[in-house]
């Protein structure tokens, strides 16, 4: 089967920039992150229901300028290309590398499809050791349309001339995206999330990808 993953959050630990952001909003580290990113992703989906279209680099820095200006602070140029190396250069879950290598094993095509853009992608994976344990890198920015827009997982299953697929991600967003665009789910409960209630289960539900490999293999 194809797998198509997401990436931050999913593969890579975002948490690794909390003394980043906390050196620039001036709150604790966790909550500081979850500010930003949850700033950073409102933003993203109101400008994709809105029929725009934003870099997601560019979206990241905004949502660091707009959190810390709601604390009366400014963010310098110095900060913004932290936080961009940062993200350049986040480290992977430690589940991640055996899951993945499992999932090969078993005879998983595993593709990745993130909103960042494709360089940075491709940094990303390069950085964290996963380049060569993954066989196709897709950016949404390739279509201009950010996910959970249908637009981006429909690109995928087009490129890889896929019938099935299905989509690995730690969001609910991303899950129910690819749910309503035909793709087959699975969540990964990172730091105990749990799915959206108010649409269909995900196919599958596991707290990391050597769970979801377990749960593949014996369905």
């Amino acid at each position: 089967m194809l797998l198509v993953l997401d990436v931050n959050e999913t593969l890579l630990d975002v948490s690794a920039l909390d003394p980043v952001i906390s050196d620039v909003v001036g709150m604790p580290g966790d909550s500081a992150r979850r500010i930003w990113f949850d700033r950073m992703i409102r933003s993203s989906m109101t400008i994709t229901a809105a029929g725009g279209y934003v870099p997601f680099g560019a979206l990241a820095a905004s949502a660091l300028r707009d959190v810390a200006g709601e604390r009366g602070g400014e963010v310098s140029m110095a900060q913004i290309e932290r936080l961009a190396e940062g993200i350049r250069t986040l480290p992977a879950h430690p589940d991640v590398a055996p899951g993945l290598r499992r999932l090969r094993a078993d005879g998983h095509r595993i593709a990745t499809l993130t909103n960042s853009v494709l360089e940075v992608a491709e940094a990303q994976l390069r950085s964290s050791g996963l380049i060569d344990l993954v066989d196709a890198v897709y950016s949404a920015d390739e279509v201009q349309r950010l996910k959970p827009a249908g637009e981006p997982y429909r690109m995928v299953l087009e490129r890889e001339h896929a019938d099935q697929a299905m989509l690995v991600a730690a969001h609910d967003w991303d899950v129910t995206g690819a749910a309503m665009a035909g793709l087959d789910t699975a969540f990964l409960g990172r730091e105990g999330r749990l799915p959206f209630s108010a649409v269909a289960e995900p196919t599958y539900v596991a707290p990391d990808l050597l769970e979801l490999a377990d749960l593949l293999a014996a369905n």
